[in-house]
């Protein structure tokens, strides 16, 4: 047995501690696991005397962590949801199962959600759980099969699938602008919007108009579909993906603001990690995708 296991407490007991952490009282814990307040005492007691050291407050009627015990429960959570997970893609069979997805919002609802129904249809069988996930993150600590990423081929321990170069394009509602911009720089001279985790994006715009050395300051945003509402509604200039945004080019609700879009400095990926073969319903969906993406 490896070393780690033989401190390892019995099953129904960690089920036990993460209820009663999540729910408060043995009682809530009973029904929420179909058992009587008394097993899940038991449960409790056994895992304590297995460890050694008290888990639990007694505070009148209710039952709470100790901080040594906090983050013990929260990482006995987290193993119980692979548990879970693992045994659902067992049972899901060789062809179907759960596939996981951590999603970027803008690029999930704009590029990826019309065209999922196709990957229905082909892949029935396949249970879709999509997770916005703004940044990089443990794939396989959060059970994860895969995610979209925005930037370069660099997640950690992964493989990656370009689905798609992104453009950007400065516009802003029909009435922000007196008149039209007639150089790059003159954007400087108005309220300018950004999402948070890039605001380089503006004075790599400016870099590429000729205008070095920029790096603006505006209001921030942490998604791009909060910035695209403000700048319909006249709140400044913002710097917006071109996929995003044809929609409201058609129809007038944005208007360009100076020149034609630009290539921006990351891209669009699907990445998977290299350390577990992909499982069936990974494979069916990186296979479907790539041909989405070929088909352009």
């Amino acid at each position: 047995m490896p070393p780690h296991r033989r401190h390892l407490p019995a099953l129904p007991g960690l089920l036990a501690l993460e209820a009663v952490d999540r729910l408060g009282t043995a009682t809530a814990a009973a029904r929420d696991l179909n058992l009587t307040p008394g097993a899940i005492s038991r449960a409790l007691q056994e895992v304590e005397q297995h460890l050694g050291l008290p888990l639990l407050i007694r505070d009148r009627q209710r039952l709470r962590p100790t901080p040594a015990a906090r983050a013990y429960v929260a990482e006995v959570r987290q193993a119980l949801d692979l548990l879970g997970q693992a045994a659902q893609r067992l049972r899901s069979g060789e062809t179907g199962g759960a596939l996981t997805l951590g999603i970027l919002p803008a690029f999930g609802m704009h590029w990826l959600a019309p065209r999922l129904r196709g990957f229905r249809s082909l892949h029935p069988q396949v249970s879709l759980t999509l997770t916005t996930r703004l940044r990089p993150f443990d794939m396989a600590a959060e059970g994860f099969d895969a995610a979209i990423h925005y930037g370069r081929p660099d997640w950690p321990d992964a493989d990656h699938l370009l689905l798609m170069e992104e453009e950007v394009q400065p516009v802003c509602a029909p009435a922000f602008l007196s008149s039209p911009l007639t150089r790059a720089g003159d954007v400087l001279s108005h309220p300018l919007l950004q999402i948070e985790s890039r605001t380089g994006d503006w004075g790599r715009w400016l870099a590429a108009q000729g205008v070095p050395k920029q790096r603006p300051a505006g209001m921030l945003f942490d998604q791009f579909a909060t910035m695209q509402q403000a700048a319909i509604h006249g709140l400044g200039l913002a710097l917006l993906p071109t996929f995003l945004i044809a929609e409201d080019l058609a129809t007038g609700r944005l208007v360009p603001a100076f020149g034609p879009p630009v290539r921006a400095a990351g891209s669009y990926w699907l990445v998977w990690p290299k350390t577990r073969p992909p499982r069936p319903a990974l494979a069916a969906f990186r296979d479907w995708i790539a041909a989405q993406v070929a088909a352009g």
